[in-house]
């Protein structure tokens, strides 16, 4: 049976619509990736792809499976772990360093400031004994972490990117673990993100007191700056995966192989303000409301109300938001029984010179499937108009 649209909601069109092109954008990093986490629209990708060694950004991963073990309920916070000898001969002020003590008791909550804010090689080996038994141990359950997140080119050798060659991933693969880490552990992220600096020493038990700084460029740069990660070696160049959100919208960015410290703080800056400066997000409908109807086959009614499942955006370049167009699709196929909450069509959003975006919607409530005649009532009805 043809599937009948009820148009939604009219929008203004202009009479005479501009031509509403990507926002052109250069920088100076050989690899760069931008997403919008509220609308998941991919601002930009230059060679988002290619396999590049991850530096101290592989250390998101660590971080990722320390926070789904906290949050299960199989480690947590202020369980302590022993620096062991063996690991600390061979990581004391081996690169970035905690500066940890042999044979002293730390916790996971300070092991992970020392991953986060202080970027320890040291720390990152010393959790993942503790928490995985061994590193082996620890880096297999990175992987597989990594798969089911579906990062289609990125493979972990060791737990805090020191180079290796079977240590890979690439920037659309490390913003896709920033987004899930800001996702599924938000409260985790919020503690351990945020830090300008971390103090480790005397002060804590151990040692002479160090106060090191947090090395994210974005810190006092750019507003609403509050995660993730820098990475450098000699092979990878100087990288960074960051996020800031502004007035609810969220961007997560990814640069690697520049060549310096100063570039790579100039060429973030400048990357996530393009984001915020030169896209908007306009809303198009609240959690709930009803975009439209869709019609569909076998229920009782013909056509049914398709809702918006979440607050609806759409990311457009800034300035071209009138130029917006809205239509609704049906699901192929559409027919009951359907469940609450399951998709029935898409709020599509069309613009000159832009591909079309699609927003999904939903059905509030159940379908259920109609009796016989019913069905038969219908079809008759559908093949006379």
């Amino acid at each position: 049976m043809l599937m009948r649209l009820v148009a939604p909601i009219a929008l203004f069109l202009a009479a005479t619509p501009a031509l509403a092109q990507a926002p052109a954008y250069t920088t100076a990093a050989p690899i760069a990736f931008l997403k919008d986490l509220q609308t998941d629209r991919i601002l930009l990708a230059k060679d988002a792809d290619k396999r590049i060694p991850p530096a101290s950004m592989g250390k998101m991963m660590s971080v990722y499976v320390a926070f789904k073990l906290i949050k299960s309920g199989e480690a947590n916070l202020e369980q302590p772990i022993l620096v062991r000898e063996e690991t600390w001969k061979k990581w004391n002020n081996q690169g970035s360093t905690m500066f940890l003590d042999v044979n002293s008791q730390v916790s996971v909550e300070n092991l992970l400031h020392g991953i986060v804010t202080l970027s320890g090689n040291d720390a990152c080996v010393v959790l993942a004994e503790g928490l995985g038994g061994t590193e082996a141990n620890y880096v297999a359950l990175m992987n597989r972490e990594a798969k089911r997140l579906g990062l289609k080119s990125s493979n972990f050798a060791n737990t805090n990117g020191w180079p290796d060659p079977n240590e890979y991933v690439t920037a659309r693969d490390l913003a896709m673990i920033a987004e899930a880490t800001i996702r599924d552990f938000p409260d985790l992220y919020a503690r351990f993100y945020q830090k300008e600096g971390f103090t480790w020493g005397k002060t804590m038990g151990a040692g002479q007191a160090i106060t090191q700084g947090n090395r994210n460029p974005f810190l006092g740069k750019v507003a609403g700056a509050d995660g993730l990660k820098t990475g450098h070696t000699e092979e990878a160049g100087y990288g960074f995966t960051g996020s800031a959100v502004q007035n609810g919208r969220r961007l997560v960015m990814v640069v690697a192989g520049l060549s310096s410290f100063g570039e790579r703080v100039s060429a973030s800056v400048d990357f996530m303000n393009w984001g915020f400066a030169a896209w908007q997000n306009i809303p198009l409908g609240k959690k709930g409301q009803v975009m439209g109807k869709v019609a569909i086959s076998g229920a009782a009614d013909p056509s049914i109300d398709a809702v918006a499942g979440k607050d609806l955006f759409v990311t457009l370049p800034r300035g071209f938001g009138m130029e917006r167009k809205t239509s609704i699709e049906a699901l192929p196929g559409l027919s009951a029984p359907l469940k609450a909450g399951q998709q029935v069509g898409n709020l599509v959003v069309t613009m000159p010179g832009q591909q079309p975006l699609k927003a999904p919607l939903v059905t509030p409530v159940a379908i259920e499937e109609a009796g016989m005649f019913r069905r038969a009532w219908n079809w008759l009805m559908s093949w006379f108009g």
